[in-house]
């Protein structure tokens, strides 16, 4: 909602904008019409065009940010063109040249077909008009645009969009009111907004530059990856508390027996590309059900370590009423093969529903935006629960039992057996974990310590210095680095890192032929003897079989500072992130 209002004003503020310059002739040459006839339709007429034409724009941008590399070539030619026109306006000018002579053509047939056409006429030379200033595009809108290409086009970006056109519209419709003295006053107000304009465009230019010869990734590569564990658990526990923060689930005040708060209703499901352990569910279908919908995806240490408490849900209230639904939605592209999906299931021991997620539908439906998430729905087929992150599982339990007993089913009492999960399943030593998610493709890499820059989708050969700050980690050997991964060009790649926690996982594939790939992990110089991971032998030892997330290490004594190195002995290997716990 707050999007909204800001929209609204920004666009209200445009009026004092260089960018609504093309769009005042036209405004002003109405302004001795009647506004009912003349120039409200004018106007309703450009809002309509521009929020239609933007918002085609916006889908387009939302779907081509979704292809990654070329997501990335597709944003960075927009912000070309956008520059281009905040530095360069009389080019833009040649290019919008055509909208004109429709908007002269449009009120020239108006003239010639007397009043009986006059808001029709209107009409079009308002869509003409929209189709002029839809190119040129301010912060607010910059910010609309963004928002959709990160989350997805959704009602909210069409709502904002159309916010904007209206605002820009109401303060248009003031002006063409005030004639020609407001006019003149809007054209000596403007030099000062030139200014800026053309160094905006300049500074757009040079960012497009810098991004595209990798110059943004090679220097934030660099920036220490200092643990920010505790940072980002803040904000989300605010909003796991706070429902109103959340803007696609409506608070709906309403008294309930259980007194819980309702936060809106159970989104459509039909976004799943498919479904594992179940026919395709529906939100209809739910109904007379407890549903705990979960978002995850299966290579997120965080989702793996609330599948005991999931599986266990599942377990103990099926019979009572409660479905959990496990909603996939890959970070990796190798999460998107829905047979790496299957397989993971089936070795994870799931036995619910899961919806393979891939093109985001039902994430972009409940408007979700964290790994694990999850929400719990009553037999109306309301949300009346969320949580966002690990934790929480007691209450989140409380919940269910207070959903089914308020449908009718008896609840056990006394103490339950606690939960606890198993490998990389286990809960995470919390007050121990210094050292925080790190990806190594460029494209989000921190804490680069290799002398060598990297070098984006290229071999190159990189050294692991001799000593490595704490959070600090480097590549050896030869490695092609890409955005996602990074990918072992020879045998005897190596990565070292230098962390504080009591596991380390790495995530890791197999080459692109699907051969394993054979590997050694040393604990500060050493094999890790009983502080090894699940996934290897004491020795250090282990084979990268498929796409998946490996834990390493599990220390069993005091946690410390450590080195850890993790060398291929064949190559191919694919490398995406080290998580701790």
């Amino acid at each position: 909602m707050l999007l909204i209002v800001i929209a609204f004003l920004g666009g209200v503020l445009t009026i004092l904008s260089p960018c609504i310059l093309p769009v005042v002739p036209f405004v002003f040459a109405r302004s001795d019409r009647p506004f009912v006839t003349g120039r409200l339709p004018l106007l309703i007429g450009l809002a309509v065009t521009f929020a239609v034409v933007t918002g085609v724009g916006v889908a387009g941008l939302a779907g081509a940010a979704r292809l990654s590399h070329y997501g990335r070539g597709v944003s960075l030619a927009l912000f070309a063109v956008f520059g281009l026109s905040l530095l360069f306006p009389a080019l833009w000018t040649r290019v919008s040249r055509p909208f004109f002579d429709i908007g002269n053509r449009v009120e020239a047939f108006s003239h010639a077909q007397g009043t009986r056409f006059q808001v029709v006429s209107a009409l079009l030379l308002g869509a003409a008009t929209g189709l002029l200033w839809a190119p040129c595009a301010g912060p607010i809108l910059g910010l609309i645009l963004t928002g959709a290409a990160l989350h997805g086009a959704s009602w909210t970006t069409a709502a904002a969009l159309t916010a904007y056109a209206f605002g820009a519209a109401s303060s248009l419709a003031v002006a063409s009111g005030l004639g020609k003295q407001a006019l003149d006053g809007l054209k000596r107000s403007l030099g000062f907004g030139e200014r800026v304009r053309r160094f905006m465009g300049a500074l757009v230019l040079l960012s497009v530059v810098g991004i595209g010869f990798g110059f943004d990734t090679r220097a934030l590569a660099h920036v220490p990856s200092t643990s920010t564990t505790g940072v980002e658990s803040r904000p989300v526990g605010l909003l796991s508390a706070d429902g109103g923060s959340r803007p696609h689930l409506q608070r709906v005040s309403v008294q309930t027996p259980s007194k819980l708060p309702v936060e809106g209703t159970l989104p459509s499901l039909d976004g799943a590309q498919s479904w594992l352990n179940s026919p395709p569910l529906t939100a209809d279908a739910l109904r007379g059900k407890v549903t705990v919908v979960n978002f995850w995806t299966y290579s997120c240490i965080n989702c793996l370590r609330t599948l005991p408490y999931l599986k266990t849900w599942s377990d103990r209230y099926g019979q009572d009423g409660l479905v959990v639904v496990g909603v996939h939605t890959p970070e990796f592209a190798f999460e998107r093969d829905p047979s790496n999906v299957k397989r993971a299931v089936r070795d994870l021991g799931i036995r619910y529903p899961v919806a393979i997620d891939n093109g985001y539908g039902i994430w972009q439906a409940f408007g979700n935006q964290y790994w694990p998430a999850f929400y719990i729905v009553d037999a109306q087929g309301r949300i009346r629960y969320h949580h966002f992150g690990e934790g929480g599982y007691g209450e989140a339990e409380k919940v269910i039992q207070q959903l089914l007993a308020d449908s009718g089913h008896t609840m056990p009492t006394g103490d339950l057996p606690p939960i606890h999960g198993a490998g990389a399943q286990a809960a995470a030593d919390a007050s121990n974990v210094e050292s925080g998610e790190t990806y190594v493709g460029y494209q989000q890499a921190r804490g680069f310590a290799s002398p060598q820059d990297i070098r984006p989708d290229d071999a190159a050969s990189y050294s692991i210095p001799s000593q490595l700050p704490l959070n600090s980690w480097a590549f050896g050997g030869r490695w092609i680095v890409g955005g996602e991964a990074a990918v072992a060009s020879e045998a005897n790649g190596r990565i070292a890192y230098r962390f504080h926690a009591r596991d380390l996982h790495l995530v890791l594939g197999p080459g692109a032929n699907g051969k394993p790939v054979r590997f050694r992990v040393t604990i500060d110089g050493a094999a890790p003897g009983d502080s090894h991971g699940a996934d290897i032998a004491a020795d250090g030892t282990g084979v990268v079989t498929s796409a998946r997330l490996y834990q390493l290490v599990r220390q069993h004594d005091a946690v410390r500072d450590r080195t850890f190195t993790i060398e291929f002995l064949d190559p191919g290997v694919q490398a995406f992130s080290f998580t701790f716990g």
